[in-house]
C-alpha cells in the first residue's frame, strides 16, 4: 500500500531515505527533489507540486496522473540545447504503478533530427523498479529468442525492468523523453523518482546469464515436472510407463479400426486409402477400411527440433558439455540467417548449436552406439512389430471392410533396398546421437495412449513408416522461380505460379514426396505449403490486395506481372480505357511496365480497380493450386491434397484452394475455430476443413513465451484445449484439429526463428505435463465418441470416393472426395 503524503510534504521528503542510484548511473532529474535543469511539460496529465509519497518499502516518489483521453503525456526536455547520451547505453527511470494493477506505458525518446526510439513498458503492480530502456533498438529477438526473461527481476539488489526498444536516434542530440498512455478508460497514476542514463555494460549478461541449466530447463523458476538429477529423470520415465500401459490396454477395448477410425455403426465405402465424404450435412474423413475418422494430430513430433544456438552466448548456459564428454555428441553447426521477415532483428542465428532434448534422451536410454545396436534400419521394424502385436489382439468388427495390406509395390521395394543397404553398412561407424528405436516406440505409445490418431506436419519419418498411426506430409516446393512480395513476407515472398520454373519445381517436389508413399494407405495426404503470404499485414485495402498491388510494382521480367498486364490489356485495350476505369492519368501503357509504377488503391469511385485486383488474385490462386493438384494427381492419385495451411488468406485464395484441393486447411491461433475464420463463408464452398495448427501456452514451465494464444497458467491449458475441440466438433465442416506442437521449444529459441514457447505436451526432459496430458486425453476420447454418435445418426447412404467424386448427390445422400474429386 502507498501512504499518502502529509501536509508537511517537505518534511517527509527529507526525513525518509531515498534509494541510492546504482553505481554508474547518472541522474539528470529527480521528481522528488526537482532542480531547474529539466523542463517538465504535461499534456492531459497532472503533476501537482506537493505530492511526494512514501511507499510501503520506504521509498519516496512523486505521483503523476494520466487522464482518460486519447494520449495523456508527460514530456521531459533539456532547459537548453540537447542531451549528449553518446557514451550511455540505457535511459533509466525509477517508477512504480500507483495502483494495485498493471499498466502499460509508452516511452518515446526523440533526437533533434526527428528520429525516435519507442518502448512499450508493461509495468506490473508492486514495488518500485528501475526502468531500463536501451538507446539502441534491442529486443529479446536480438538476443536470439522470441521472448526474454520475466520482468522485473532483481540484479545486484536492485529491482529492474529491462524493456525492449525499436527505432533509432542520434544519441548525441537527444531533445525529449515522453511518457504516455494509450487512451486509458479511467485516470491512471504512476509514481516517479530518478530519471537519467547509464552504460549498458553487463546488463544483458545479468539478465540473460545462466538462464539454462544442464538439462535445458530454465533456471528462473520451479514447477512440478522440473528435473534435478538423472535419477529423478529415470524415475519419472518409469512412472509414466506404468500409466501408458494402463491407457493402451483401455485403447485395445475401444471401437477403433487399425487406422483409428470409429468402427461401430454404419460403415462408409472402403477405398483402400484415406478420403473424405459428406453425409447428412457433416463432412468426414474416411479410413482405408471405410470408417469415419476425426483427425486428432500433433505437429513436429521429432527428436531433433530442440536445437538452440550457443555460439556467442555461452554465458546463457549454466553447464554445456566439455569436449570428449559423453553428451558432447549433441553439438552441431547451422546457419539460419536469411532475408525474410522472420529474420529481421534476430541475433545469434548461426554457428554452433546444442540439442538438450537429444542429450536427455541419451540420459534416459543410454548411448545409442552400442555393439549390439540394431541400428537405424531396425527402428521402423521394431515399431511395426508393436502394431502387429496390437492388431493380433483385436478382433475385426462384424461387417468391417477387409483389412488393408501394408505397403506394397514401389514403397515395399524401397524398404527392401534400404534394408540391404543397412546390412551392407553395418561395419560403418555409428553416427547416431539418440536411440531412435526407443524414442519412436515410446512416442507412438504416447500418441495412441493420449487419444491422438494422426502424426502431423514436420514429424520424424520413422513414425509414419511404423504403420501404427496415420500421418501427413508437406510438399517442399523449392526452386529459382520468381516471387512476389506482399509486405512482411514472413517466410518469404509468394511463389510466382506463372513462372514455368515453378511448375518444374512442383513436379520435382511432388515426385520426390510421392516416390516412397504413393501406395501407403497410412498416408492421409499432402500439404501444398505452409502459411504463404497471400495478403499483407493489416486489414486495409493495401493489405487485402497486397498480391495484386505488389505484382504491378514488379518488373516485366516477372511472369506474374506480364500475366496481370495481359489481363488488363485484354479488358481495356489501351491506356485510355484503363485511365477512365481506374480514375488515373496514364499517358502511355508502357508506364505500367515501369517497376516504379504504383497502382491506385481500390476506392468506391472506381469499382473496377477492386474488380481487376480480385480477378487477378483469383487467377493467381487458381494457377498455383491447379499446378500442384495436377502434379499430385499424376504421381499420387490415391492420396488427398490437404490445402495450404492458411495463416493469412484472401477469399480468392480460399476459394481456389477449395476448387483444387480435397481439404481446406488453416492454422488458427484463436480460442475457438469460429474466431479464426468465417465458417458461414466456408460452408458455401462445401469442402472439409482441417485445423492444422492451434495451441495454448503459458510461461510457468520454463520456456519464456506463451505463444499467440497465451493463457495465464499451466492449469488453464487443458480447459482451453477441451473447449477448442468442443467448438470444432460443432462445425460440421471440420474433420480434425492438429496441436502445435509435441515438444516445448528451447528456452533460448529454436534454430529456425528463435521461438521459445511453452506449448508442448512434453518438456525438454521428455517428461509429459501430466495434468495437461490427462485433460487432452479425456477430450480426445470424448471427441471420438461424439463423432461415432454423429455417424450413427446419419443415413446409411454412401457415395463412391476417388475420382468420381460427384456420385451420390441425391437428396439425403453423401458425396465423396478423394484426390481429384469435386472441382478437378
Amino acid at each position: 500500500m502507498i501512504r499518502r503524503s502529509l501536509p508537511a510534504v517537505f518534511a517527509l521528503i527529507f526525513a525518509a531515505p531515498l534509494c541510492a542510484a546504482p553505481a554508474g548511473q547518472q541522474t539528470l532529474f529527480n521528481f522528488v527533489r526537482p532542480a531547474d535543469v529539466v523542463k517538465v511539460v504535461t499534456e492531459n496529465a497532472d503533476l501537482p507540486q506537493a505530492n511526494a509519497e512514501q511507499t510501503a518499502e520506504g521509498e519516496v516518489l512523486r505521483r503523476v496522473t494520466f487522464n482518460p483521453v486519447a494520449r495523456p503525456t508527460l514530456r521531459l526536455t533539456p532547459q537548453t540545447g540537447a542531451w549528449d547520451w553518446s557514451q550511455s547505453g540505457m535511459m533509466t527511470l525509477r517508477l512504480q504503478s500507483a495502483m494495485d494493477w498493471a499498466v502499460t506505458v509508452y516511452v518515446q525518446i526523440q533526437s533533434n533530427d526527428g528520429k525516435t526510439l519507442v518502448s512499450r513498458v508493461d509495468l506490473p503492480a508492486g514495488p518500485a523498479q528501475t526502468l531500463l530502456v536501451p538507446l539502441v533498438a534491442t529486443t529479446p529477438l536480438s538476443q536470439g529468442m522470441k521472448a526474454g526473461p520475466a520482468m522485473p527481476m532483481t540484479v545486484d539488489g536492485q529491482r529492474i525492468l529491462l524493456a525492449s526498444s525499436s527505432g533509432a536516434i542520434d544519441r548525441s542530440q537527444v531533445v525529449s523523453v515522453s511518457l504516455s498512455m494509450d487512451q486509458p478508460k479511467v485516470a491512471q497514476s504512476l509514481l516517479l523518482e530518478r530519471f537519467g542514463v547509464q552504460s549498458d555494460d553487463g546488463i544483458n549478461q545479468a539478465v540473460y546469464g545462466n538462464l539454462v541449466d544442464a538439462y535445458g530447463q530454465s533456471t528462473r523458476g520451479k514447477w512440478p515436472e522440473k528435473i534435478a538429477d538423472d535419477q529423478q529423470l529415470k524415475s519419472a520415465a518409469a512412472k509414466e510407463q506404468q500409466q501408458l500401459k494402463s491407457w493402451l490396454a483401455e485403447r485395445q477395448k475401444s471401437s477403433l479400426d487399425k487406422f483409428g477410425g470409429w468402427n461401430r455403426g454404419p460403415a462408409f465405402k472402403a477405398s483402400g486409402f484415406f478420403r473424405s465424404e459428406k453425409r447428412d450435412g457433416r463432412w468426414y474423413l474416411v479410413t482405408p477400411e471405410g470408417h469415419p475418422f476425426y483427425s486428432l494430430g500433433v505437429n513436429t513430433v521429432s527428436p531433433d527440433v530442440n536445437r538452440t544456438y550457443v555460439s556467442g552466448r555461452e554465458y546463457m548456459f549454466d553447464s554445456l558439455p566439455k569436449p570428449n564428454e559423453p553428451l558432447a555428441s549433441h553439438f552441431g553447426e547451422g546457419d539460419n540467417r536469411g532475408g525474410n521477415g522472420v529474420d529481421q532483428g534476430r541475433g545469434y542465428a548461426n554457428g554452433r548449436w546444442y540439442d538438450f532434448y537429444s542429450a536427455n534422451l541419451q540420459r534416459l536410454y543410454g548411448a545409442p552406439c552400442k555393439a549390439d545396436s540394431e541400428g537405424k534400419s531396425g527402428v521402423a521394424e521394431a515399431a511395426k512389430s508393436e502394431a502387429a502385436e496390437t492388431s493380433a489382439e483385436k478382433t475385426a468388427a462384424p461387417g468391417a471392410a477387409p483389412v488393408v495390406e501394408p505397403k506394397s509395390g514401389v514403397a515395399e521395394a524401397a524398404q527392401t533396398d534400404a534394408a540391404h543397404i543397412a546390412r551392407a553398412e553395418t561395419s560403418a561407424p555409428c553416427q547416431a546421437t539418440i536411440d531412435e528405436q526407443q524414442w519412436a516406440t515410446h512416442t507412438l505409445d504416447r500418441l495412441q495412449a493420449w487419444g491422438f490418431n494422426t502424426i502431423g506436419n514436420w514429424s520424424a519419418p520413422v513414425l509414419g513408416d511404423a504403420e501404427r498411426v496415420p500421418y501427413t506430409l508437406p510438399l517442399s516446393i523449392v526452386g529459382d522461380y520468381a516471387s512476389i512480395s506482399t509486405g512482411s513476407d514472413w517466410w518469404g515472398g509468394m511463389p510466382d505460379p506463372f513462372d514455368p520454373r515453378f511448375a518444374m519445381a512442383t513436379e520435382r517436389a511432388v515426385a520426390i514426396a510421392a516416390r516412397d508413399h504413393r501406395d501407403d494407405p497410412w498416408l492421409i495426404g499432402y500439404y501444398a505449403d505452409n502459411e504463404l503470404a497471400w495478403a499483407g499485414p493489416g486489414d486495409d485495402p493495401k493489405a487485402r490486395y497486397a498480391l495484386a498491388y505488389g505484382t504491378l510494382k514488379m518488373t516485366t521480367d516477372v511472369p506474374a506481372k506480364r500475366a496481370f498486364l495481359k489481363q488488363l490489356r485484354d479488358k481495356y485495350r489501351d491506356q485510355a480505357g484503363l485511365s477512365k476505369a481506374w480514375g488515373i492519368d496514364l499517358p502511355a501503357w508502357e508506364l505500367m511496365e515501369d517497376p516504379g509504377f504504383v497502382p491506385p488503391l481500390p476506392n468506391p469511385e472506381n469499382p473496377e480497380i477492386e474488380a481487376d485486383f480480385k480477378y487477378f488474385q483469383k487467377v493467381f490462386a487458381d494457377t498455383y493450386f491447379k499446378t500442384i493438384s495436377d502434379s499430385l494427381k499424376w504421381h499420387a492419385p490415391n492420396q488427398m491434397l490437404l490445402g495450404g495451411r492458411f495463416a493469412v488468406s484472401t477469399p480468392e485464395a480460399v476459394a481456389s484452394c477449395a476448387q483444387y484441393c480435397d481439404v481446406l486447411s488453416f492454422n488458427m491461433y484463436t480460442l475457438k475455430p469460429q474466431d479464426g475464420h468465417d465458417f458461414a463463408a466456408l460452408a458455401a464452398l462445401d469442402k472439409p476443413v482441417l485445423i492444422t495448427e492451434f495451441n495454448f501456452g503459458s510461461t510457468d514451465r520454463g520456456p519464456l513465451w506463451g505463444g499467440v494464444t497465451q493463457v495465464a497458467r499451466e492449469e488453464d491449458r487443458g480447459p482451453a484445449y477441451a473447449n477448442f475441440l468442443k467448438q470444432a466438433l460443432n462445425e460440421p465442416s471440420i474433420v480434425g484439429v492438429h496441436w502445435f506442437q509435441y515438444l516445448d521449444q528451447p528456452v533460448t529459441g529454436r534454430l529456425l526463428d528463435g521461438e521459445n514457447g511453452h506449448f508442448g505436451l512434453v518438456g525438454v526432459t521428455d517428461v509429459p505435463y501430466q495434468g495437461f496430458v490427462e485433460t487432452v486425453r479425456k477430450s480426445n476420447l470424448q471427441t471420438l465418441e461424439q463423432l461415432g454418435k454423429e455417424a450413427q445418426k446419419a443415413p446409411a447412404h454412401e457415395a463412391e470416393g476417388g475420382r468420381k467424386g460427384e456420385a451420390g448427390k441425391a437428396a439425403g445422400a453423401g458425396h465423396a472426395g478423394g484426390h481429384s474429386g469435386n472441382g478437378h
